[in-house]
């Protein structure tokens, strides 16, 4: 998904804003991705990564069940919601997320014993596709970065192998380099295929990307 670059904005270092705070609000301004989040009343930019996620894998079908973990503002939930149907999607976080109509939500930490319970509970069944798009707060440090999205990731795994329907999708964000070798091994043990994908929508800069494992088996 391509989007036209428009007029750049330049951000003048505002008294008490960090070098920091100043680049990413230019990059803020400066990205057609936000300007058309805004534009179609979409709740973040991230909307745009999984649709185009969806549309390279086929993960929303009419009538699955989806549970999205890490959910809030909800970009992902509402593009879920309108591919499902309503009714159809659970979501947790534990920051609390706006309403979004025909979605479910708890404010639950996914390792809560409670959140699992919820997802299922919510979707009268196990989840069709377990869809996350968390990620901790870098610290600038490459290694303790990788570290901490693999740690959420291994958490999120974990939970979707409890919650998952034999056959569903599990999407999670991770850092360039892929998964560790370990957890991909298993993965593919689990899974009948395991990809990596960089939607369009992901800043070039950016060093995410998303692992989607698809055709969940039980062992």
């Amino acid at each position: 998904m391509a989007l036209n670059p428009r007029v750049k904005v330049r951000v003048k270092t505002a008294k008490g804003r960090t070098k920091s705070s100043a680049a990413w609000l230019r990059r803020q301004l400066n990205d057609p991705f936000v300007k058309e989040a805004k534009k179609l009343g979409y709740r973040s930019r991230a909307a745009f990564k999984i649709i185009e996620i969806d549309k390279a894998f086929r993960i929303f079908k009419k009538g699955a069940k989806i549970a999205d973990i890490g959910a809030a503002p909800g970009g992902w939930s509402e593009i879920a919601v309108a591919k499902v149907g309503a009714g159809n999607v659970a979501a947790i976080d534990i920051l609390d997320m706006k309403p979004i109509p025909g979605v479910a939500f708890a404010q639950h930490d996914f390792n809560d014993p409670e959140a699992a319970e919820f997802i299922k509970s919510q979707l009268n069944s196990a989840a069709d596709a377990v869809i996350c798009d968390i990620a901790p707060n870098t610290t600038g440090v490459s290694s303790l970065d990788h570290l901490q999205i693999m740690a959420l990731v291994e958490q999120a795994y974990a939970f979707a192998l409890e919650v998952l329907n034999i056959g569903g999708t599990f999407v999670c964000k991770v850092r360039q380099g892929g998964t560790e070798t370990k957890l991909l091994a298993e993965m593919k043990k689990r899974f009948s295929r395991v990809s990596h994908f960089k939607p369009d929508s992901s800043r070039k800069e950016s060093s995410e990307t998303y692992v989607v494992a698809q055709g969940f088996k039980k062992t």
